[in-house]
């Protein structure tokens, strides 16, 4: 299995709430109408809770600002990531989605990258 992250920050002036509720009931049934089209095998969504105790955490370490969330998108191999979005729906899908993640993710701050899961414990 092949996993896409993405580390989302929300778009600057948009409350924390509201990203939440938008991202998980907006955009989460957006990305399952188009799952098959990108070869979507599983999708998860990782909502931060509580800012606070994250900030404080990360002040340890001296990290950036904690992420509002992760989006992680499972996918049966690197072909099938690839091939599908080439595809014409695929593509079509893949518009359809960045078109509303420019509603609420603060793309310049929010890095995604293609991985591999090794289970540790």
């Amino acid at each position: 299995m092949i996993k896409l992250v993405f580390c989302l920050h929300r778009r600057a002036g948009m409350a924390e709430a509201d990203f939440h509720q938008y991202w998980h009931d907006v955009h989460a049934p957006l990305v399952q109408t188009h799952a098959d089209a990108l070869g979507i095998s599983r999708y998860v969504q990782v909502h931060a809770v509580q800012p606070h105790l994250n900030q404080a955490l990360g002040a340890t370490r001296h990290a950036p600002p904690p992420y509002d969330g992760v989006a992680e998108l499972w996918f049966e191999d690197l072909d099938v990531l690839a091939t599908r979005s080439a595809t014409a729906e695929g593509a079509a899908a893949a518009e359809a989605l960045l078109a509303d993640e420019r509603r609420f993710i603060d793309h310049a701050r929010s890095p995604l990258f293609v991985c591999e899961e090794h289970e540790i414990i």
